[in-house]
Order: structure tokens, then C-alpha cells, then sequence
């Protein structure tokens, strides 16, 4: 798995600055790949190593560059939860939205679970409503995850709380997880009680008789 990384990606990793800075003036390309298409400023934004983030873009790395997963630095640094790396990152261009098959980086910062990372994203124009595949919608990943500040970052921002993935809402998410005041949240920004999922159940039918959230399900019934 490590066979292919070179120097350049290795100082990256680490947050070996000097290591880093004597690499690239001695002429070694901040844009190599590895097989997997992974770029030292992957590694570097990955891991959250900001310093090593502006020397790389300072020599011409790629700010988009994707890696195999269709994944961008952006996307990593708010897999880390850096918020000075992505500030760096969106500083020298980084696209808030770009145009990827699997999570985004509004995605990947809910995953995390950073809700000045997730407001930051907003502030530069992140869509409330990107879709992936298996994870749904930025909302979806905030409630199955339990991040309930991201949660609410998403809604005051006007994230449509009743978006479906097969048909599954945030409010199922939040049922499954059994969170009591996840469920409130969601009703109170207009939750959908009733809504059926593909297998035609309520988020309510995913309770426990008697357990706080049917309860809470059986107060707004």
C-alpha cells in the first residue's frame, strides 16, 4: 500500500516541513500519485497538517486533485476536521462543490462531526442538498452519525428536512439512533412524521413500545 508514496508524500503525511521544504527546492513534484491517484497534498490535508498544506500549494500542487475515490483535498481536510486547512484550501481555490460521484466535502465535514467546519462550508456557497449514493444528503450523514450541532447548522442554513434517500428520511436516521432530541430538532423544522420509507415504515415504527422516542413520537402523533 506504501510501496508507491515517495519522500514528498511521506514529509507530508508527517508534518515534516523542513523535510518537505528541502524536498521541493531540491526539484521533487508535489503532484506525483501514488496508483491510488493520492497527491501529498492529500496526505497533508488528510491529516490536517496545515503548514505543510501552504508549502505544498505555494509550489503548484493541485488544489482539485482527485484520487481514486473521486475525492479532493478539500474533502480530506474536512474528513480531519482542520478548519485552518480548509480555509487554506478554499483560500487558493478549492471548489466547495465540485462535481464528484461519492460525499462531498460539506459530507465529509458533517462525518466528522465539526460544526464550524459545516458553517464555513455554507458561508462559501456548499449545496445543503448534495447527494451521495449511499449516504443521502449532508443532513442524512449529520443525524445517522448523531451530530447534533451539525444538524442544527444544516437546518438554520435551510436544509430541506425531508429530503429522501429510497425514500428515507432524516427523521428515520433519526428514529434508527434513537435520539430523543434529534427527533425534536427535526420535527420542530417541520419533520415529516408520517413519511414511509421504501420498506413503507414510519420513522416511528423503528421505536420501541414505551421507549422515549415513541413516546416522543406518540406527543406529535
Amino acid at each position: 500500500f506504501w510501496a508507491d508514496r515517495t519522500p514528498v508524500h511521506e514529509a507530508a503525511r508527517r508534518g515534516e516541513t523542513l523535510q518537505l521544504q528541502q524536498l521541493i527546492e531540491s526539484g521533487a513534484c508535489v503532484n506525483a500519485v501514488t496508483y491510488d491517484s493520492i497527491t501529498p497534498l492529500h496526505e497533508a490535508s488528510l491529516r490536517g497538517q496545515t503548514q505543510c498544506v501552504k508549502l505544498l500549494l505555494a509550489a503548484g500542487a493541485q488544489v482539485d486533485a482527485r484520487n481514486i475515490d473521486g475525492s479532493t483535498p478539500l474533502c480530506d481536510a474536512c474528513a480531519s476536521g482542520s478548519i485552518e486547512c480548509v480555509k487554506v484550501l478554499l483560500s487558493h481555490g478549492a471548489k466547495v462543490n465540485p462535481p464528484l460521484f461519492t460525499a462531498s466535502p460539506l459530507h465529509e465535514a458533517c462525518m466528522n462531526g465539526s460544526p464550524e467546519c459545516v458553517q464555513l462550508l455554507i458561508d462559501v456557497g456548499a449545496n445543503l442538498e448534495a447527494h451521495d449514493c449511499h449516504f443521502g444528503t449532508p443532513l442524512h450523514v449529520a443525524c445517522a452519525r448523531e451530530h447534533l450541532d451539525c444538524v442544527k447548522v444544516l437546518l438554520k442554513a435551510g436544509a430541506n428536512v425531508n429530503a429522501a434517500k429510497l425514500h428515507e428520511t432524516a427523521l428515520h436516521h433519526a428514529a434508527k439512533v434513537k435520539n430523543v432530541d434529534l427527533v425534536e430538532m427535526l420535527i420542530e423544522f417541520g419533520g415529516n412524521i408520517y413519511a414511509r420509507d421504501n420498506r413503507g415504515k414510519k420513522p416511528s415504527d423503528y421505536t420501541w413500545s414505551s421507549s422515549p422516542t415513541a413516546k416522543c413520537f406518540e406527543y406529535y402523533e
